[in-house]
């Protein structure tokens, strides 16, 4: 799974490649539209604390009870808004770099991540987005995006068990921590680990809320000991979700003039 060709969604998901600029989503009635004039997700006092990090021990509950739960979760839910903070850290330099943005999902398969912009939180700057079908990296600065087939590049249950899609317990070993530095004194912190070694990829680490089975963080570990967290607030099943905004359109209004580019020819950030 995680020895293929490596996708867009995959490789920004773990910190291989930095997330690109995003565009206007089409607007579509009667949901309004997701970005641009998105609120900001909290600030940094208000994000949830870590207690201080201890020996992490593991529990000696059942954890596939757990990824029962998270996978069940995701299966039931049809559609998914939520505001989400991501930290990315380098292990050689150790200086974190914090992302703010919201994140949509819609079965079957659908996901979008927009980045606020760091000068105006009322803003989107950077996306990326999958109808299923394809997936598109838009940089709204530079007028240019590029796509992918997903069909000759499958996404791993990594990334795909947030959409339903999946089976983690037949992709990864499963453990229950206790004393992890992650979540609160009542939450599920279920480490995951891939069945098949990649070179890339350590592990996964999912903070549960075990009431709902809801996943709150997520944390993933590079070989090489890098670390991406994304941390999930204010979530939002109700809200209506409009397929059109998990398609990018070149010629929509504010986007004309955006130029096609190969995935290769992407600036490096």
């Amino acid at each position: 799974m995680l020895t293929s060709l490596y996708p867009i969604f995959f490789a920004w998901f773990i910190g291989g490649v930095a997330p690109v600029e995003a565009a206007k989503p089409r607007v579509v009635k009667p949901a309004p539209a997701p970005v641009l004039h998105a609120q900001p997700v909290a600030d940094k006092s208000k994000a949830p604390s870590s207690p201080t990090a201890g020996a992490i021990r593991i529990a000696p509950g059942p954890a596939d009870e757990v990824v029962k739960g998270v996978q069940a979760f995701y299966k039931k839910t049809s559609q998914l808004t939520a505001k989400f903070r991501q930290t990315n850290v380098n292990k050689t330099f150790g200086l974190p770099t914090v992302n703010d943005g919201k994140v949509y999902l819609k079965k079957p398969g659908k996901m979008r991540w927009d980045y606020f912009s760091k000068r105006d939180k009322n803003k989107v700057s950077r996306s990326q987005m999958s109808d299923g079908k394809m997936i598109w990296a838009v940089d709204v600065n530079g007028k240019w995006y590029y796509k992918q087939d997903l069909a000759k590049s499958t996404l791993p249950v990594a990334v795909t068990f947030l959409t339903g899609k999946g089976d983690l317990s037949s992709e990864f070993n499963s453990r229950l921590l206790t004393g992890s530095k992650h979540g609160t004194a009542s939450d599920k912190v279920l480490e995951l680990t891939p069945k098949k070694p990649s070179a890339q990829f350590k592990s996964l680490v999912l903070v549960v809320d075990p009431a709902s089975f809801r996943v709150k963080k997520s944390i993933v570990t590079t070989a090489t000991g890098d670390t991406n967290e994304f941390s999930f607030f204010e979530p939002d099943t109700s809200k209506l979700v409009a397929d059109t905004w998990f398609v990018f359109n070149p010629n929509g209004p504010g986007t004309k003039g955006f130029r096609e580019i190969k995935a290769e020819d992407a600036p490096k950030k």
